[in-house]
């Protein structure tokens, strides 16, 4: 297969992975709150919610971008034929957005905002490059 399209593959996996990681892990967010994400209220709720919840209460949303961001960036550099890294921060840019994005729309503690924003997404995206580096043979 041409490189060009293991990376466009590599992206497009990548991302879909590391979506369905990130919301089966705040699925049980949402258990640990007490609310149901299939409640037509559910964001309200949940805006009322975080901005007075404990610390432990963010250890699975911090714990979904992280490990979503990560399997997300692993797999598209085990799959892309050339610029793994590249692609790797890509999702891991990508992610990020999508995390700035929330952290305007659910009120959470600026704290967590500042943690999730600055260690889940591009360290955990260099972390799957780097070991989909590793691990892969280079295209030939």
């Amino acid at each position: 297969m041409k490189p060009i399209y293991r990376n466009i593959l590599a992206v497009v996996l990548g991302l879909v992975l590391g979506g369905f990681i990130n919301m089966y892990i705040v699925g049980f967010s949402a258990d640990q709150l007490g609310l149901d994400p299939n409640d037509p209220e559910y964001m309200t709720k949940l805006g009322e919610v975080l901005p007075t919840a404990s610390w432990d209460k963010f250890i699975y949303p911090f714990a979904a971008h992280s490990v979503g961001t990560l399997v997300g960036a692993l797999v598209a550099a085990m799959i892309a034929g050339t610029h793994k890294m590249k692609i790797a921060l890509a999702i891991g840019a990508f992610f990020l957005l999508g995390g700035i994005m929330a952290s305007v729309m659910i009120p959470s503690p600026l704290w967590f905002i500042v943690v999730d924003i600055l260690f889940a997404y591009i360290p955990m995206a260099f972390i799957g490059g780097w070991i989909g580096q590793k691990f892969t043979k280079p295209s030939v």
